[in-house]
């Protein structure tokens, strides 16, 4: 599989095969494979988009501000640091950065292997409503009060510690946690976009995934992403589980819903 597989009202999978080679990310020089998963256009959200990206050894994703969108950078392989407004701190697999909006940062790989992380943008409520303005959307996305006693607006975390994430205080936007799911042998999980939209990422174990319409196969690298109005069926195998990230992000009372 090498392009995300979308239509109006389907589950979009996708997987990490065939990214593109892009140099000099953000300014910087250097290598960076990146491919997109899913993208806003085809969500209700305020998703702005589901990427993966990976730097080798000594390679940096440059120090960028974001003026429109919220960010999730959450590491799925090797260890490295993450540079918010100027302070570094040490990431590794299973860390995850919540960036707000108007904070600097950026990525390097301090480690001897490649550095692989998701990532995943989702549109402020102040962008949520200026393309409400432009007639793209009908309704804001509930928004969250941000501290104005933080200095940097950004909170680093071990997602696969805590297991589940609540990003009030950084995020205003609709995202209503970020989590690392486990699935036991033979054990299943229903996820419906009724009211909120989905994306998993598998990071470990393999597993199935059915909607109404097909079943496809889980490994890590591919991603299930729900749009409004969708349901799948996640499934571990039966002689190993299923470990995946998780988020959610809720959608206006009015967005349309895709399936319809």
């Amino acid at each position: 599989m090498s392009e995300p597989t979308a239509a109006r009202g389907a589950v979009i999978v996708a997987d990490t095969s065939g990214p593109a080679d892009i140099y000099g990310v953000h300014g910087t020089a250097g290598l960076t494979h990146w491919k997109a998963l899913a993208s806003g256009l085809d969500l209700a959200a305020g998703w702005e988009a589901v990427e993966w990206a990976s730097v080798p050894p000594g390679g940096v994703s440059g120090e960028h501000r974001h003026t429109r969108t919220e960010e999730i950078y959450f590491v799925l392989r090797g260890s490295g640091e993450i540079v918010l407004d100027g302070v570094a701190s040490p990431v590794r697999e299973g860390s995850m950065v919540l960036t707000g909006v108007g904070t600097v940062h950026g990525l390097r790989n301090t480690g001897d292997t490649d550095l692989d992380w998701l990532v995943i943008e989702i549109r402020s409520p102040h962008t949520a409503h200026t393309l409400r303005s432009a007639g793209r959307e009908d309704s804001a996305s509930p928004a969250r009060p941000v501290s104005k006693e933080n200095l940097v607006n950004a909170r680093l975390h071990d997602l696969r510690a805590e297991g589940t994430v609540d990003p009030a205080g950084v995020f205003t936007g609709p995202l209503r946690q970020a989590a690392v799911r486990n699935l036991e042998p033979g054990g299943t999980l229903r996820l419906r976009a009724d009211g909120a939209e989905h994306t998993v990422f598998v990071t470990a174990g393999s597993g199935w995934a059915q909607s109404d319409s097909a079943t496809v196969e889980l490994t890590a690298g591919t991603s299930v992403t729900l749009p409004l109005g969708t349901e799948v069926r996640l499934g571990a195998g039966k002689s190993e589980g299923l470990e995946f990230f998780h988020a959610e992000l809720a959608v206006p009372a009015a967005a349309p819903e895709h399936a319809r």
